[in-house]
């Protein structure tokens, strides 16, 4: 490249204008690029969402029917649900406070 002192004025103007068009073509494909991460990175959580929702919905028999066992038994013995709970809540509890 040439030293400063021999460069004119219309050099470095054509130098600018090059270089100010060549940045325009990045910004342009950096956004094309861009877009396209965006797009397959919310297709494939769409795919992932859409999964879990039918493996849910698959499930939701099995769980409605287990939740009906739990809350069956919670009803026939209401101390050891309440003890139960109050066992949950303490580990819950612990957990909080021991990552202070």
């Amino acid at each position: 490249m040439a030293s400063f002192s021999t460069l004119s004025d219309i050099d470095l103007d054509k130098q600018v204008a090059t270089l100010t068009r060549e940045l325009a073509g990045l910004k342009k494909a950096l956004a094309k690029r861009g877009g396209a991460y965006y797009q397959d990175g919310r297709d494939a959580t769409l795919d992932t969402y859409s999964d879990i929702a039918e493996r849910l919905r698959d499930a939701m028999p099995a769980i409605r029917k287990q939740g009906r066992v739990i809350e069956k038994s919670a009803r026939d013995h209401p101390a050891a649900a309440a003890a139960f709970g109050l066992v949950v809540l303490g580990l819950a509890a612990s957990l909080l406070f021991s990552r202070r």
